[in-house]
């Protein structure tokens, strides 16, 4: 077996003054410490641009993955805003149709009413009217007959339609105004039923 001495001593003699001594070999000094401290900063300085190197790389990285990210980013909020503009048309017009439904809701109602009491007097002889007004549950109805007879026709007709109630004669007289024939005037006031 080879020894190697690394610490430069020698080693005492064994007391067997007769048995060979086994033989080393000297590999001196390993180095100065300057040569240590040299190596460990070359080592240091070694890890350090590689660690830099690392650092800056993934810096790099990041820094494509932001732009790609910005750029998708701007694709996006131009898409959103496509999307915004076109939800607001779309509120615009279901607001215009909820109007246009409104107004021909509200339409029938009176549309009814006039075509109720048109029909009435129409289908009723001698009887015209001068005013109606629509008083919410009531209608006040004015107008001029040639006879009392043709109001109490009107009654009757109005009645026969189901879409009023509580139909009553506020007043009627006979007016002077007109010298040729007979002719009265009257005022009826009619409670709206449901349609």
């Amino acid at each position: 077996m080879i020894r190697i001495n690394l610490l430069g001593t020698t080693k005492p003699k064994n007391r067997r003054s007769g048995a060979p001594s086994a033989p080393s070999m000297d590999i001196g000094d390993v180095g100065s410490p300057k040569l240590k401290v040299l190596v460990v900063l070359l080592l240091a300085v070694g890890g350090n641009v590689s660690y830099w190197y690392h650092l800056n790389h993934h810096g790099q990285e990041m820094a494509t993955k932001m732009r790609v990210a910005e750029q998708k980013n701007r694709e996006l909020s131009d898409v959103k805003g496509r999307y915004l503009e076109r939800q607001k048309e779309a509120d615009n017009y279901k607001r215009r149709v909820d109007v246009i439904d409104q107004l021909r809701k509200n339409q029938v109602g009176p549309v009814n009413l006039l075509n109720t009491i048109g029909d009435t007097v129409n289908s009723t002889e001698a009887v015209w009217l001068s005013s109606m007004k629509d008083q919410g549950a009531n209608i006040a109805i004015e107008g001029t007959a040639l006879s009392n007879d043709a109001v109490a026709n009107l009654i009757s007709n109005l009645q026969k339609t189901g879409y009023f109630k509580n139909i009553e004669i506020k007043e009627t007289f006979q007016d002077e105004s007109v010298k040729d024939m007979q002719a009265f005037q009257f005022t009826l006031t009619c409670e709206k039923g449901k349609s």
